[in-house]
């Protein structure tokens, strides 16, 4: 565990200081690095200290002021610095999306693991119920949408039943029981075995999402009223294997849309359970879009909500000729999945001062380590040698490809550090 939260960094780990010497990471921020200094090489991932513990404290006082528990999801940042502070902000526990991500949440400290995906190999299973045995106070659940799923999981022996949520999908969508007779089939069968225990249901209404409040809001109250229809109808037949039932849901993109409705009324105790992952670092594209109409809904300002934390830094490698701008930064740095790196800075070669750039400023076009920076007549004196800030749309795919990331405050002065496990 000391491996995962504290390992040794050095300068094979892209970004560290060509001449430092190897140093743990939690050595980080006494160094006294700063980042436009020219202290680490670019390019360069950062995430901004007061933005960060914003969002890790506004989500979680949303949750608490909702009144459902918050388990966020581990996948987008994997690293057990960023879980340790979203368990010590009052996370009821973390959710992953495979059996191999657990332990950098049992790193982290976390004793309530959520597995938001269907496990039925014998490997997975077998780990989970190894898991069990090693820290018998850790709770493991994981997704349940059909009866080959629960058929595998029945073949192997195991000396207490594995938790399961049923799972609820829609047309055309990923996994997830599509019709509410086949879920209740299932449900009755799963109550029935001796292979599980099912202790709630669960759902996922971000891969719907427009962007626009007009589709967003008939999509989601219609997948939140069949899951309502089936808790109460699983309710009323016996077949929750729980004191408490969760009833769980919530990606980054439309939260609160589906938290009002995580708490159905049952005969039983209810546990609505939200699981945002991406609002840890929020971004300044395709999150911050469909963000900005959350906080229309909820009446929140944008400036008093989610901020984000991610950047990526880039040096202008060449100007080969007028209007553009070769930045030494590409696929392998930051995300491009959902839209390409949006410039936001400019930080002269000589200079500590970030000045935003010209509107009309774009990077079209993306190489393994080259970025197309577009300019417009407005050049602001842009020169080889100089850095660009890049925001970035979906920070999963931006963290996954750093093995570590600085912390830096307003100046740039890295003040702490945080590792990846993918």
């Amino acid at each position: 565990m000391t491996d995962i939260l504290d390992p040794l960094l050095d300068a094979t780990f892209k970004g560290f200081p060509h001449g430092a010497a190897p140093m743990p990471r939690s050595r980080v921020g006494a160094q006294g690095w700063n980042v436009l200094a020219g202290d680490l090489p670019l390019p360069l991932a950062v995430i901004r200290r007061d933005a960060l513990a914003h969002n890790v404290g506004w989500m979680q006082r949303y949750a608490d002021g909702a009144g459902v528990s918050f388990a966020p999801h581990g996948k987008t940042t994997m690293s057990p610095q960023l879980f340790r502070r979203q368990l010590d902000a009052g996370a009821w526990g973390l959710t992953f999306a495979t059996v191999g991500q657990l332990q950098a949440g049992l790193a982290a400290g976390a004793t309530n693991l959520v597995i938001a995906n269907q496990v039925l190999d014998a490997a997975d299973l077998g780990a989970i119920a190894a898991l069990r045995d090693t820290h018998p106070d850790v709770r493991v659940i994981f997704l349940l949408d059909s009866p080959a799923q629960l058929a595998l999981i029945e073949t192997l022996s195991s000396e207490a039943p594995f938790e399961v949520l049923l799972e609820v999908g829609v047309a055309g969508g990923r996994t997830g029981v599509r019709t509410h007779d086949a879920a209740l089939a299932l449900a009755r069968r799963a109550h029935a075995s001796a292979a599980v225990s099912l202790v709630g249901l669960e759902c996922y209404e971000g891969l719907g999402t427009m962007g626009r409040g007009e589709d967003d809001k008939p999509a989601v109250a219609d997948l939140m009223d069949r899951v309502e229809r089936l808790a109460i109808q699983c309710a009323a037949e016996g077949l929750f294997d729980a004191d408490e039932v969760i009833v769980s849901a919530g990606g980054s993109a439309v939260f609160d849309l589906v938290v009002p409705r995580l708490r159905p009324a049952l005969a039983l105790p209810v546990r609505g359970l939200l699981r945002s992952g991406c609002y840890v670092t929020h971004d300044q594209g395709h999150y911050q879009r469909l963000v900005h109409l959350a906080n229309r809904r909820l009446g929140c300002d944008d400036a008093a909500g989610l901020r984000a934390a991610l950047e990526v830094w880039a040096l202008v490698q060449s100007m080969p000729e007028p209007g553009l701008a070769i930045l030494a930064v590409g696929k392998r740095d930051i995300s491009f999945d959902l839209g390409m790196p949006n410039p936001l800075a400019v930080c002269a070669r000589a200079s500590r001062e970030r000045v935003a750039v010209p509107e009309g400023w774009s990077v079209q076009k993306l190489n393994d380590q080259h970025a197309y920076l577009h300019l417009t007549s407005d050049t602001r004196g842009l020169q080889v040698g100089d850095r660009v800030c890049l925001g970035l749309s979906h920070p999963c795919t931006t963290f996954d490809k750093w093995r570590w990331m600085p912390v830096v405050d307003e100046d740039y002065g890295v003040v702490d550090a945080i590792v990846t496990c993918f």
